[in-house]
């Protein structure tokens, strides 16, 4: 008999205009599509990007996901992804880095439908899976 293994957590954010959730997360954040998925042309999004080992699932689908979620992302070198994001994010969204934050230093980036990106330093100690 085998021991049942978990795989990686994918979570799941909703979006109410899926062109928008794009062009934020893959102009602004570097995120990539890997696939998008409609039951039918004029039916609601649902897409998954990645960047690096981060994947997300963005969902126009009513009922996947709440609006104002929280995602706690893991990073090498949160100090070289906050000066690289910086520039691309709006004007009014300039994200401080947080030097005592719980996790490490960390910085936030809110998406356009409210849903919370915490980009957090980390050595890979702390039992993310980053080494």
């Amino acid at each position: 008999m085998t021991t049942p293994r978990l795989g990686s957590v994918v979570p799941v954010l909703r979006v109410q205009d899926g062109d928008l959730a794009l062009e934020f997360y893959e102009d602004r954040l570097g995120f990539t599509r890997q696939w998008e998925h409609r039951f039918e042309p004029d039916l609601p999004l649902y897409t998954r990007i990645a960047r690096d080992e981060a994947v997300l699932d963005l969902s126009e689908h009513y009922g996947d996901g709440t609006p104002g979620t929280g995602v706690w992302i893991p990073v090498h070198d949160v100090r070289a992804l906050h000066a690289e994001l910086l520039p691309r994010l709006a004007p009014r969204q300039r994200p401080g880095m947080d030097e005592d934050a719980p996790g490490g230093p960390t910085f936030a980036v809110l998406d356009p439908f409210g849903n919370v990106l915490r980009f957090c330093g980390t050595d890979g100690t702390d039992g993310s899976g980053l080494s």
